[in-house]
């Protein structure tokens, strides 16, 4: 059964830095493509960044980008997302995916429909 399960969230002043984890089971991480989403209350689900099977090709979104990093330690069969300089409009729910394995080793995915297995979730909230 394969499991996806985020941590490291929580309470968080502006300016503050958080790293999320996103950890595998059942499947091998090395062959999987993975990436982060996040949904605020009464928004739509967003891509935040995500990562290739080979861990070379990371992409980011407009709203993160230069504050956040991606990287992935296949033998923890584990992603981790830095996130730095957050600001309250980074409060969400943070959700990690895997993508079966398809397409250039080297490839990443921005969009949800390529992805076949989610986590339940972390919640970030950052305070003003």
């Amino acid at each position: 059964q394969v499991q996806l399960v985020e941590s490291g969230g929580g309470l968080v002043q502006a300016g503050g830095s958080l790293r999320l984890s996103c950890a595998a089971s059942g499947l091998t991480f090395s062959g999987y493509a993975v990436g982060w989403f996040r949904q605020a209350p009464g928004k739509e689900r967003e891509f935040v960044s995500a990562i290739s099977r080979s861990g070379v090709t990371t992409d980011y979104g407009d709203s993160v980008k230069g504050r956040a990093t991606i990287s992935r330690d296949n033998a923890k069969n584990t992603v981790y997302l830095q996130m730095n300089s957050l600001n309250p409009e980074d409060t969400a729910i943070y959700y990690c995916a895997a993508s079966r394995p398809y397409g250039s080793d080297n490839h990443v995915y921005t969009g949800e429909r390529s992805y076949n297995y989610w986590g339940q979730g972390t919640q970030v909230t950052v305070s003003s």
